[in-house]
Formats: structure tokens, sequence, C-alpha cells
């Protein structure tokens, strides 16, 4: 578990710093510059906690289960934000958009939680499929 803790935290890091660095390219920073924070490597790492609810959900339409997912993302990051804005006294990160709830949560994003999910599902089968050993030899 430890292992794919590990993996998830590092995978979610990577996949912000490319999201990021694109977003600065569509806002026209050539340097594309990406960015998170360390807190996320921990917020990340969690999805492991989140293998078995795809086995539960596993044989459900793809739909219903990125609703599913859309959901579940959300609500960590809505709590995640608020616990870490209540610790530090500074918001991790804060959406200013029209649809942002609280600066925690976006409605703008959900097709990208949404898909998120799905493809986490992919991941998870993968790890599975082929019982990938994850940066340390059993």
């Amino acid at each position: 578990m430890i292992k794919r803790f590990l993996f998830y935290g590092l995978l979610g890091w990577w996949l912000e710093i490319i999201w990021t660095g694109l977003e600065s390219l569509i806002n026209g920073d050539l340097r594309l510059m990406g960015f998170t924070n360390l807190w996320m490597f921990l917020i990340y790492g969690l999805a492991v906690f989140l293998e078995p609810l795809h086995d539960i959900i596993v044989d459900w339409r793809w739909p219903l289960r990125g609703l599913v997912w859309l959901a579940v993302i959300w609500g960590i990051e809505y709590l995640s934000g608020l616990l870490l804005l209540n610790i530090l006294g500074v918001y991790p990160w804060r959406y200013t958009d029209p649809l942002a709830i609280n600066g925690f949560i976006t409605l703008a994003f959900a097709p990208v939680w949404f898909t998120a999910g799905l493809l986490f599902e992919k991941v998870h089968r993968a790890l599975d499929k082929y019982k990938i050993q994850i940066l340390i030899k059993s």
C-alpha cells in the first residue's frame, strides 16, 4: 500500500505540473511554468484508499462511475482544502471563478475530475493486472 501511495502521489504531482504548465501556455507564457505544492503529494497519495471503491463500482456503466468519481474527488478536494486552511491559516489553492464554491472547488472542473476518475480506474487496473512493483522491490 505504501508503494501505491507513493506512486499516486508522484503521478498526481506530475499531472498537476503538466496541467498548470499547459495552462501557462494557454495564457501566453511560453516558459510553460508548471507548479504544485508539497501538500498535494499527500492528497494525491490518498488515491490508494479509492481502490476498494473502484472494485465495488467496476461493473457499473461508465457515466455513473464518472459521476461517482466526480463527487468523491470534489469531496476530497473540498475537505482537504478546508483542513489545510484550518491548519495553515492560508488557502492551499483558491478557485476564484464564478463557479467556485468557497474557493475549494469549482464546478468548471467537472469534466476534468469526471475524466480523471475514469483514468484512475485504468491506472488501478494496470497496477493490479501487471502486479507492478512500484519503486522498490518487495
